[in-house]
């Protein structure tokens, strides 16, 4: 008789994060992230509400994003289910942070386009595409956390 045990998720641990899907992805997003940050510190700051929202956002994410990442490079999830679960609840929250971050960053450098200077309009440019790259990295990384976690 044939014995049928189903398969067990994995999380890795070591080197094992930059040769695993969906941890491959941490790198890009603090890089990416960490775009965000210093693109929006280097500009005028006018209006403070949404860019002020946006710096928390990608400062937030780039902080979260590197302790998971030295996290799960320690092994310090010692391979539980718990930890594939709230892999995908951070991934989740963080790319919902960064659409609505990313919506208020584009509404914004849409609204400067006339009455700012034109080095201020192209890094907030630059800033809505990375954050819009964020948000895709965090996204991509969250569904491929649920599978990892629905394996569990």
């Amino acid at each position: 008789m044939a014995s049928h045990t189903a398969t067990m998720g994995n999380l890795p641990s070591g080197i094992g994060i930059c040769t695993t899907i969906p941890d491959i992805l941490y790198l890009p997003e603090l890089i990416f992230g960490g775009l965000v940050w210093i693109l929006v510190a280097c500009t005028l700051v006018v209006p403070e509400n949404p860019q002020g929202w946006v710096m928390f956002v990608s400062v937030f994410c780039f902080v979260m994003t590197f302790i998971w990442l030295v996290v799960f490079a320690c092994g310090g999830h010692h391979n539980k289910g718990s930890w594939a679960a709230a892999d995908f609840a951070y991934h989740g929250i963080a790319a919902f942070f960064y659409l609505s971050a990313s919506v208020a960053l584009a509404k914004v450098t849409l609204d400067m386009k006339d009455g700012s200077s034109f080095q201020n309009y192209q890094l907030d440019i630059s800033a809505v595409v990375f954050s819009y790259v964020a948000t895709l990295l965090y996204f991509i990384h969250t569904i491929l956390s649920a599978i990892r976690w629905k394996s569990f």
